[in-house]
């Protein structure tokens, strides 16, 4: 699952009330007021910016109002903090906004008109699991203090091109068979590595990787295979190389796209009959290892060119997982800058709370040709140069300082959706401002009657 978005704790945690109706809104607060929290009651259009600003524990919103709808709401609240416990009120409950509403990510659903209690028994409930995913956070922060690096899954979105990744990792990870990842540089090659690492029956053994483009083609037989001693100058010692660290493990080749010709007949061998030399030996060695290889370039272009071999290729690719660059999943971008925030404001001692709208505007914009790797060191050099709670754009980098000018639209926050969902949301809006007056609503959007008519009861608009 995706790894929420620790933020500074408030002093007391914040629920926010979002309802078009003024006496609504006026009733809610007050049946809520003895509940251990502070409760904000907002008008929809008011609703982006107590999010924007602090952490949220309990959203109440309402699922039919003017201009923001309630699932506007949710989706807006999922892209800023997981954790955050949305609750969606209607006085037009069906099986189908019932269903779009918790496959949306709501924790609960009430239908108007409510008891006052069973209200505050929802809210209460939706704090104290606000609480105990705060206290997961927090224990998962002090495993990552201790252990030097993430705990768990790393691999931040919600894209659907992300979860596929998601799947893909699940899949293979329950055999032993290779692995390669492609992707652009900075998309997150090593962090799905490790997750298939850590996801396989090899958990317990050592993880052990290897840049094909960082080391010498001099050096990297002895890197992967070790060396006997004598086996070349300066080698005073026998050494284990990481192929042979790796028993019982996983071995990730980095940057496979630069091995040399020479190093891919060896790794070939390996793959083939699972016995490797060590460099000054006769002897073939064994050791039980599952490889994952990956690449910055599509490999097909580099066989046509006669630069890496068509067998190695097939024996890498059993299983293929493609990383998509981040220009390609833009909605991602809130999640993984709020979850880089977290994870540096402590190391950097900085009291950073989040990002302004307006800065989260101009990375939602950028380009990002280094992918995850560029945002993450951004959002690092926006923490070292604020002298606020908030990193807004007097600390973004001046490649992304004219992409700040234009302010962020909510709709930009928002998952893609299809064709239907837009036809149901504008029929809706239309039905609202005309005050359910199907005529005119069917006028106003250029159709007959009877059309209307029948796409109000296939969305369920009734």
């Amino acid at each position: 699952m995706t790894a929420p978005t620790p933020v500074e704790p408030a002093a007391r945690p914040v629920v926010l009330v979002v309802e078009d109706d003024a006496a609504m809104r006026r009733m809610i607060a007050e049946v809520l007021a003895g509940i251990d929290g502070e409760v904000r009651a907002v008008a929809p259009t008011q609703a982006l910016d107590p999010l924007e600003g602090r952490e949220v524990a309990v959203v109440v919103t309402d699922m039919r109002m003017p201009q923001v709808t309630g699932l506007d709401v949710l989706r807006f609240v999922r892209q800023r903090d997981v954790r955050t416990q949305v609750i969606l009120l209607t006085g037009h409950a069906t099986v189908e906004t019932a269903i779009a509403a918790l496959k949306g990510g709501a924790c609960d659903y009430l239908r108007k008109p409510f008891e006052p209690d069973e209200l505050r028994h929802v809210v209460d409930r939706a704090l104290a699991h606000w609480r105990l995913e705060r206290e997961n956070v927090a224990l998962r922060a002090a495993l990552d203090a201790g252990a030097g690096g993430p705990a768990g899954d790393d691999l931040i979105g919600k894209h659907p091109t992300i979860e596929q990744v998601r799947r893909m990792v699940r899949a293979s990870a329950g055999y032993d068979c290779s692995v390669l990842i492609t992707g652009e540089s900075g998309t997150g090659k090593e962090v799905v590595a490790r997750l298939i690492h850590m996801a396989s029956r090899r958990r317990e053994a050592r993880f052990m990787a290897l840049n094909c483009a960082a080391i010498a083609e001099t050096v990297i037989e002895s890197e992967l295979f070790g060396h006997q001693r004598g086996a070349f100058t300066g080698a005073d010692r026998a050494k284990a190389g990481l192929y042979e660290t790796a028993h019982g493990g996983t071995l990730f080749l980095d940057e496979i796209n630069n091995a040399s010709a020479a190093f891919q007949a060896k790794l070939l061998r390996v793959l083939q009959d699972g016995t490797f030399y060590r460099m000054g030996e006769t002897e073939p060695r064994r050791a039980d290892v599952r490889l994952v290889a990956a690449s910055n370039r599509p490999l097909a272009s580099l066989i046509d060119a006669g630069a890496f071999r068509l067998d190695l290729y097939y024996r890498l690719k059993i299983v293929e997982v493609l990383l998509p660059p981040l220009r390609e999943r833009r909605t991602d971008i809130p999640l993984l800058a709020n979850h880089f925030v977290a994870r540096h404001r402590a190391r950097l001692a900085k009291p950073v709370k989040g990002l302004t709208t307006r800065a989260l505007a101009a990375l939602m914009r950028h380009a990002w040709p280094g992918n995850v790797r560029e945002l993450e060191n951004t959002i690092q050099s926006m923490i070292v140069l604020t002298e606020g709670e908030m990193l807004d754009v007097d600390v973004l980098p001046a490649a992304l300082a004219d992409t700040a000018a234009t302010p962020l639209r909510a709709i930009e926050c928002l998952e893609p959706q299809s064709l239907e969902d837009v036809e149901a949301y504008f029929i809706a809006k239309t039905l609202r401002e005309t005050q359910g007056r199907r005529s005119v609503a069917a006028e106003v959007l250029g159709i007959d009657k009877s059309t209307l008519w029948r796409k109000i009861k296939r969305y369920g608009l009734e």
